[in-house]
């Protein structure tokens, strides 16, 4: 728990990110995890959404982005038992785009799938301009051509060799991707289209629908996508919403979407949203995950961090409770960071949720944004904004809530900017965050110790 602080904010960052411990981390009463930096050695890296997962091998599977126009998106792993990283590919040489001098395969934005040894996940955009606060796709540089879509690909775990299995329409990236195991079928959505795509990995066959989630992200419609397909085993169904809070459901045995009827996201305890009004998830979850035991769906709201369930079968919502830090629920407020957070997971116990979010620091009554000052910077100047990560727990089956303490580096550091999540067979917690110290911004593999 942090204690309140009566300094000023110049004062703050100042004090709390610089090389040594602030004075929270020495308060006895205050709860920390310590995490471990690495270095995977591309120094193009940047924020990484999703692109994780800790695998049946024991190694932890992750995606290094890179917005540079000569450089896609690097695949490595992490093998715990020897303490080891692995470089295993370039995703646009993967997807057979070496050298055609195109947009790269920049970004996955998506969480591996495993399935007869293969790992499963798609290739996104990561060239953009923004305008009115809006990612837009930006145009080719001269010399260059545009995107020419995202992959389907497949990744084998022992031959360490990639397959390109689909492509999708030029000029859109696959933004979100689940894989139904059982029925051999791949699924997205696409950027900024906002058109759901299926593949048939034994008829090859590639299928774009239009959902009735408006006209995507782009100039006109700024609705956000959602960023997370949740597959009903059962009978094959693929759950999504979008940023009005609609539940969209594609239904297997019809090939066709549809908006589920019994209920939806639309909670007074989430806030009040606009769709068409800044970027944000809206209405819609941030982060969701099938729970086999219930047969049903646990989601999080981003801003607000509240946790509900939603069974399918009976189409109902029930919201449980906020799972936001504990600064941030003293404070009343919703977390800063516009989307809300994807790291949110089912633990290797199949009962506990692992959340990665914001801890809210408040000064007087009013919302801080603390920066990381570069080293040898004067007093005052601002580097990448630093967020005060905690790690919460939800236990399903006892309805347990834990905020399990502030991140830190061994060093005082904190993590930055974090998006992806996946926790290993002992408990420890990986994802991929900026890490101070380096004179510039760094983002790579971070793992936090198992939680007690």
């Amino acid at each position: 728990m942090l204690k309140r602080v009566n300094t000023t904010i110049a004062c703050l960052t100042l004090c709390l990110f610089s090389h040594g411990p602030d004075a929270r981390a020495q308060d006895p009463a205050t709860k920390h995890l310590t995490a471990r930096g690495f270095d995977s050695g591309f120094g193009l890296s940047n924020g990484t959404f999703n692109g994780m997962l800790a695998a049946s091998d024991g190694k932890i599977y992750y995606v290094l982005c890179a917005e540079n126009i000569d450089t896609g998106a690097q695949m490595y792993s992490y093998d715990p038992a020897t303490d080891k990283i692995a470089h295993l590919g370039d995703l646009t040489e993967a997807s057979g785009e070496k050298g055609l001098k195109s947009i790269p395969q920049g970004k996955s934005h998506v969480n591996f799938v495993e399935s007869d040894g293969k790992l499963y996940f798609a290739t996104h955009v990561d060239w953009y301009s923004v305008q009115s606060n809006l990612e837009l796709m930006a145009p080719p540089p001269s010399g260059y051509k545009p995107y020419p879509g995202g992959h389907f690909l497949a990744y084998d775990m022992a031959s360490g060799k990639f397959e390109n299995l689909a492509k999708a329409p030029p000029g859109q990236g696959i933004i979100a991707m689940n894989m139904d195991t059982k029925r051999g079928r791949l699924y997205g959505l696409l950027w900024p289209s906002g058109y759901f795509l299926r593949y048939d990995l034994k008829s090859g066959d590639l299928r774009t629908i239009s959902p009735p989630s408006r006209d995507g992200e782009n100039d006109h419609s700024p609705r956000v996508l959602c960023r997370a397909l949740v597959i009903d085993p059962a009978d094959g169904s693929v759950y999504f919403t979008n940023a009005d809070g609609d539940i969209l459901r594609y239904r297997y045995d019809r090939d066709a979407i549809e908006i589920v009827q019994g209920d939806n996201v639309r909670k007074d305890y989430f806030g009040t949203w606009n769709p068409l009004d800044g970027p944000s998830m809206g209405y819609g979850w941030r982060q969701a995950v099938w729970y086999a035991p219930e047969n049903a769906i646990y989601a999080i709201h981003g801003r607000s961090g509240y946790l509900y369930r939603f069974d399918p079968r009976a189409e109902h919502v029930d919201v449980l409770r906020r799972i936001a830090s504990e600064p941030s629920m003293r404070s009343g407020m919703q977390d800063d960071f516009h989307f809300g957070y994807l790291s949110f997971t089912l633990g290797p116990d199949d009962h506990t949720l692992y959340y990665l979010t914001e801890g809210r620091i408040v000064e007087n009554g009013k919302p801080v944004v603390l920066y990381e000052r570069p080293p040898g910077a004067p007093p005052g100047a601002k580097g990448e904004p630093i967020e005060d990560l905690h790690l919460i727990t939800y236990d399903i089956r006892a309805a347990k809530y834990t905020d399990h303490g502030a991140v830190f580096f061994s060093d005082g550091g904190r993590p930055g900017l974090v998006n992806s999540i996946a926790v290993g067979k002992d408990g420890s917690v990986y994802c991929i965050t900026n890490i101070p110290g380096y004179g510039r911004q760094h983002i790579d593999l971070v793992r936090i110790r198992p939680v007690q």
